[in-house]
């Protein structure tokens, strides 16, 4: 069964961002090395237990406000092709992260943005 794999958080200040959620929530964020303006986010549950992780990066014009949250699938060409079918709409077609594996951002008949994610092998 399918199940929500990793969150991202987009933001006009990264940084400031991630001083936000440390203070509120107590997260572990670190910045990725590299190109992108990125930091990957470790959350834990009441118990301490790893949670879902997520990440927070730079908002663009192609980036909607919010929080998104992506959902595991074994095949992303799959998915896409039954989202529409369900009556979904696919905002960023496949895309692939390096080093992770692909994503795509898409909405439900209500209006709701939510990304897949097929995890590189």
């Amino acid at each position: 069964m399918a199940t929500i794999v990793h969150f991202d958080i987009s933001a006009d200040d990264p940084k400031r961002a991630k001083d936000f959620y440390e203070k509120l929530f107590g997260w572990d964020i670190r910045q990725l090395s590299g190109p992108m303006d990125y930091f990957m986010v470790g959350t834990a549950d009441l118990q301490n237990k790893p949670g879902i992780g997520g990440g927070i990066s730079r908002r663009d014009a192609n980036s909607p406000a919010g929080i998104i949250n992506y959902i595991g699938v074994s095949s992303i060409d799959e998915t896409l092709e039954q989202v529409s079918e369900a009556g979904g709409t696919i905002i960023t077609g496949k895309q692939d992260v390096p080093g992770y594996g692909q994503l795509a951002i898409c909405t439900d008949t209500e209006g709701n943005v939510f990304g897949v994610f097929q995890e590189k092998p």
